[in-house]
């Protein structure tokens, strides 16, 4: 009888919960951990191992993933009487997916090396459709060693796991992927805009755009999503979640300008972009200028 590796993932949020999902397997006993019950629940329900607190969850497992918003929420997860750090046994590994400065990724892998634990970062990009069919892309920064023993953890949700050097590096990738990504989104937002008024649409921008790669396919189901669902609609449900894809957005971004300012790089476009996301993502009008 084979004996399953207990693995932990802490946020099960848009791409939290499918990733956690794939751990459910002849390999893994996976144990999931959110503020929010009903998804654990449901992650109960399909095999995995609910816990009631993170020191519980720290306790039990050698492999720790964390999806969640921003530095503060990493932050509180990882200290205090009831945080990782206190409970998960020397060895842990503590892969921190979620989009946050360099900074705090750096100090933390630091706190976590004083205290006989390994942290890296591991951000992933994808969405929720391809974490359910776990073909995400994971941009790791750790040690060759530490990959070796990450990456079949990471395989359950992955197609891909780009290892993009020591500690740090993977959140760098990410923010710059992350950027140019949210740098598509507006372009194709805005360009589709004066298509429009010139009296074409977005399948013939598409025909064009993607037979000379300037147009991807996320970045015109981007724009032509939000304008079928947001744009007609007074749905207050409809108009939360794009507010808080936008608002996601934003805080991608800081967290770019931050760590470019860091290093004493000037990102002029960034900085633009920062200002303009969530009226972007709102659908709201593009000729607007910045506040």
């Amino acid at each position: 009888m084979s004996t399953l590796t207990n693995v932990g993932y802490i946020g099960l949020g848009n791409i939290g919960k499918p990733s956690a999902q794939r751990l459910i397997c002849d390999r893994y006993r996976a144990h999931v951990y959110d503020v929010y019950a009903p998804a654990v629940e449901e992650l109960v329900a399909a095999g995995a191992v609910g816990c009631a607190s993170v020191a519980e969850l720290a306790a039990a497992c050698v492999h720790i993933g964390v999806c969640v918003r921003d530095d503060a929420q990493v932050q509180n997860l990882l200290h205090g009487d009831e945080g990782i750090f206190a409970h998960a046994a020397k060895g842990t590994l503590i892969a921190i997916h979620s989009t946050v400065t360099q900074a705090s990724l750096l100090r933390w892998a630091q706190e976590a090396q004083a205290l006989g634990l390994r942290l890296i970062d591991a951000p992933i990009t994808g969405g929720a459709d391809r974490a359910a069919l776990g073909t995400l892309c994971y941009m790791v920064g750790c040690s060759e060693e530490e990959l070796a023993d990450c990456s079949p953890v990471f395989e359950t949700s992955a197609e891909k796991v780009v290892h993009a050097g020591g500690v740090g590096a993977g959140i760098a990738l990410k923010l710059c992927n992350n950027f140019m990504q949210y740098a598509e989104f507006v372009a194709m937002a805005e360009a589709l805009r004066l298509a429009e008024s010139c009296g074409l649409n977005a399948e013939v921008m598409r025909e064009v755009g993607l037979s000379n790669g300037v147009v991807n396919e996320q970045m015109f189901r981007f724009a032509t999503g939000r304008n079928s669902y947001l744009v007609p609609s007074d749905d207050p449900g409809i108009r939360q979640y794009f507010n808080t894809m936008g608002e996601l957005a934003k805080k991608d971004l800081d967290c770019a300008i931050t760590t470019a300012a860091e290093k004493g790089v000037v990102m002029p476009t960034c900085e633009f972009l920062h200002k303009r996301i969530v009226d972007v993502f709102m659908g709201r009008d593009e000729s607007a200028p910045p506040k």
